[in-house]
């Protein structure tokens, strides 16, 4: 098997191997991953960080031995905390890198960071703040950036920056933590689930205090949260209807 780290700042990660294919999620400065499919100029790997699948271009990561693979995965992850950053290759050429790249193969991938470096887990209080770092980001399917985000994308970024994981898809980590029967009983940080009229979970948000919640819908925006779901407080109508409540911290 071969290994790999993303040696650019955002990788478009597709469900085929097509640059015209669907875009599922994206890989990060210095994601690692496993190979588990080559062809001539596209490879299928599996993240490291939630095991999510997906395939990228041949020409857009950095192969690694697997020893490196292992000593990178097993150290704490070092993030990248600023909404912008530059990397500097031996090239003296700058790359610039989004919110939460991880940081721990820079002496790899021979390259020099000097910005603000997130690491470690933090209080449970800390994830409304992160969650403020990607506050108007717009909506992009597959996304997970303060340029471009999805629901369950958003979630995932800002449990990560505080040094918590959550898994990819919003019905993945619905599967995650403890269920809490009301929204009384909730804290800022817990996470809500919404379901479609199929009963299938859709979307996530972040609670946050006085039965607001934070959540991305065409950008990441406030709402009410109430016991029927999200009431978008522009057009006045519930958006989402609530599902279940889930505590993962």
């Amino acid at each position: 098997m071969q290994y790999g780290i993303c040696n650019l700042s955002i990788v478009p990660l597709r469900l085929e191997a097509s640059d015209t294919s669907e875009l599922v999620s994206q890989v990060l400065y210095g994601d690692l991953f496993k190979i588990i499919e080559m062809r001539k100029s596209w490879c299928k790997i599996r993240l490291s960080f939630d095991k999510y699948e997906g395939w990228i271009d041949t020409k857009q990561y950095f192969e690694i031995t697997k020893d490196d693979y292992d000593r990178l995965r097993d150290e704490m992850p070092k993030l990248s905390s600023d909404l912008i950053e530059f990397i500097e290759d031996k090239n003296q050429q700058l790359y610039s890198i989004p919110l939460g790249s991880q940081l721990n193969g820079l002496s790899l991938l021979e390259h020099v960071f000097d910005g603000e470096i997130a690491e470690g887990k933090k209080a449970k209080n800390q994830l409304i703040t992160s969650a403020f770092n990607y506050l108007n980001a717009p909506y992009l399917w597959g996304g997970k950036t303060p340029f471009g985000i999805d629901c369950s994308g958003f979630t995932q970024m800002v449990y990560k920056m505080n040094g918590y994981k959550l898994l990819r898809d919003a019905s993945q980590q619905a599967s995650q933590g403890e269920a809490l029967s009301f929204i009384e009983e909730s804290e800022p940080g817990d996470l809500a689930f919404f379901d479609n009229a199929e009963g299938n979970i859709v979307h996530v948000g972040i609670i946050m205090k006085d039965n607001y919640i934070i959540h991305a819908h065409g950008k990441v925006r406030i709402d009410r949260l109430d016991h029927s779901g999200i009431y978008n407080v522009d057009t006045r109508m519930h958006t989402h209807k609530l599902r279940v409540i889930k505590k993962i911290i």
